[in-house]
């Protein structure tokens, strides 16, 4: 297979697009952040990146906390236009019909829109450059009842999540597997 060589970029996909809330339920605002991930499990640590000259940067920095919000794909419009416009000139949570629900163990609201929301907390900021990376502790998650089997297990690829690869939005597609499918010994049944 022949490969095409480029100079080091962010060229990591797909990843979630997620919608941030940040700020309180008087004064929120939500915007679509492409980089974001799990750092480290016990703890839960995720990140978010963020560039400084964003109108929720500071609304982050002051309040030590965000929420990551993971919309659907019928949600791509959203998405989008959450990601072009900025909290300083325009409602985003009014222009697009978002609804709003409190946080359990923040003050930043959550997305009632989106299947699943995480409240973060901020334990570390740094800046890389073009953005600040906040790494902040998952002190919450918020599913959707409807993605619960009656054992209580999450089956979030129900939830048709939007992916983002190289600006473009995808659909999720099907299971392909389960962790430690590959290694599973197959149960031998009696004849």
């Amino acid at each position: 297979m022949s490969k095409t060589i480029w100079k080091g970029g962010a060229l990591l996909a797909p990843v979630p697009p997620a919608l941030v809330t940040c700020g309180t339920m008087e004064q929120p605002n939500v915007l679509t952040i492409a980089w974001t991930g799990i750092v480290c499990t016990h703890p839960a640590i995720t990140y978010i990146s963020v560039r400084p000259s964003r109108y929720s940067y500071e609304m982050i920095q002051k309040s030590g906390e965000f929420v990551i919000n993971l919309p659907t794909s019928a949600m791509a419009k959203t998405v989008d236009f959450c990601g072009m416009k900025s909290g300083k000139n325009c409602n985003k949570i009014e222009r697009c019909h978002l609804q709003l629900a409190e946080g359990q163990t923040v003050k930043t609201p959550i997305l009632s829109d989106c299947p699943v929301s995480l409240e973060c907390k901020v334990t570390e900021s740094k800046a890389l450059g073009s953005h600040t990376m906040f790494l902040a502790e998952i002190t919450c998650v918020q599913v959707e009842e409807r993605f619960l089997n009656s054992k209580g297990k999450l089956n979030l690829q129900q939830a048709g999540l939007l992916a983002y690869a190289h600006g473009e939005y995808f659909a999720l597609g099907g299971k392909r597997g389960e962790f430690g499918f590959s290694v599973r010994k197959k149960k031998h049944t009696p004849k």
